[in-house]
C-alpha cells in the first residue's frame, strides 16, 4: 500500500492517474448524500486496471442505525453506501482495494 496519505489526496491520485484525455470525458467519481442519511461513492472502472479485478464485498450493520457500510463492485462500478460518518471508511475501502492493484 502506498504511505499513509490523506484520503482526499489519495482519491484525487487515483483519478489523476485514470485521467487520459478520453476515460475522464465519460467516466468518473461521484460522491453524494442519502436521504437515510448517509453517503453513496460512485467510482466507474470502465477502461481502469481495475475494471476486471474482484470485489470482495464489504458490509456490516452495527447496532446503532447509523453504524452501517455495504461496498460492493457492480459490473465496472464499486458502489459504496454508509452511514453519515461512514464517508471516509467508504474512501479507504475503496482505496485499499484499489492501490492493492496498482501497475
Amino acid at each position: 500500500m502506498w504511505p499513509m496519505r490523506n484520503v482526499l489526496k489519495r482519491i484525487q491520485d487515483w483519478y489523476e492517474t485514470n485521467c487520459d484525455d478520453d476515460w475522464e470525458h465519460s467516466y468518473g467519481v461521484v460522491i453524494e448524500t442519502l436521504d437515510n442519511p448517509g453517503w453513496a461513492v460512485r467510482v466507474d472502472l470502465a477502461d481502469t486496471y481495475l475494471e476486471t479485478v474482484e470485489f470482495q464485498p464489504v458490509e456490516y450493520q452495527n447496532e446503532d442505525e447509523d453504524d452501517w457500510i455495504n461496498c460492493k463492485k457492480s459490473e465496472t462500478k464499486f458502489e459504496g453506501f454508509g452511514g453519515p460518518q461512514k464517508l471516509e471508511e467508504l474512501l479507504r475501502i475503496f482505496l485499499a482495494w484499489a492501490e492493492k492493484y496498482v501497475r
